[in-house]
């Protein structure tokens, strides 16, 4: 896929990065850790500027982004309700906890949009529950390409400082993008324990 990304990338040039981040964006698997800093590094043997593969990039993402903001749109909290009414006992799922979930996102959607812009693969679905919670389009849009900016600058300008090298960056992005997980998995561990013990409490009661 590197092969195909960096051909496809060095044919259309900013059209090609604006290209495959939006399609990073909807279909994760396509590695932005490779486009970012392959686009860098072609600003040092190419008549592209930095600034022009950070805006190609930074548009491709909030095109990506709201694709996926809309899928989120149709697929709104009432109609995950009905669906646990049918399959919630399933899965232990109640229509009480889709509406804490939505009721959180409420609270802290702002800052999880933007935050989770910068780590790999859940950069991409954030923008899901993003539309599921009916955030408004506009402070969406602005999250997403803030928090697309931030991470677009970083991979892009590290790509053009390595040059040749760009992509020994990979191995780099591995770790942090383990580190990063695991931390996720022990805080999502935690805060499922919590939720279990305080239903514990609740029904003792």
């Amino acid at each position: 896929m590197k092969a195909w990304i960096t051909d496809f990338m060095e044919q259309f040039g900013y059209v090609g990065i604006f290209l495959l981040l939006a399609l990073e964006n909807v279909f994760p698997p396509i590695p932005s850790e490779v486009i970012l800093p392959f686009g860098g590094f072609m600003t040092t043997t190419s008549d592209m500027t930095i600034s022009g593969v950070i805006l190609a990039a930074t548009l491709g993402s909030v095109l990506g982004a709201v694709i996926l903001y809309g899928i989120g749109r149709t697929l709104a909290v009432d109609k995950l309700e009905r669906l646990v009414d049918k399959y919630g006992r399933i899965v232990r799922i109640r229509k009480e906890d889709i509406r804490k979930a939505d009721v959180w996102f409420d609270k802290y959607g702002y800052w999880t949009v933007l935050f989770c812009r910068m780590i790999p693969l859940i950069r991409s679905l954030i923008s899901v529950p993003a539309g599921m919670s009916g955030m408004k389009l506009g402070p969406f849009l602005l999250l997403t390409a803030l928090g697309s900016l931030g991470w677009n600058v970083l991979l892009v300008m590290v790509g053009a400082a390595l040059g040749e090298s760009w992509h020994e960056i990979g191995s780099f992005m591995d770790v942090y993008s383990g580190v990063i997980y695991v931390l996720l998995a022990g805080g999502a561990l935690f805060l499922g324990w919590l939720y279990v013990r305080k239903r514990k409490l609740n029904e003792s009661k």
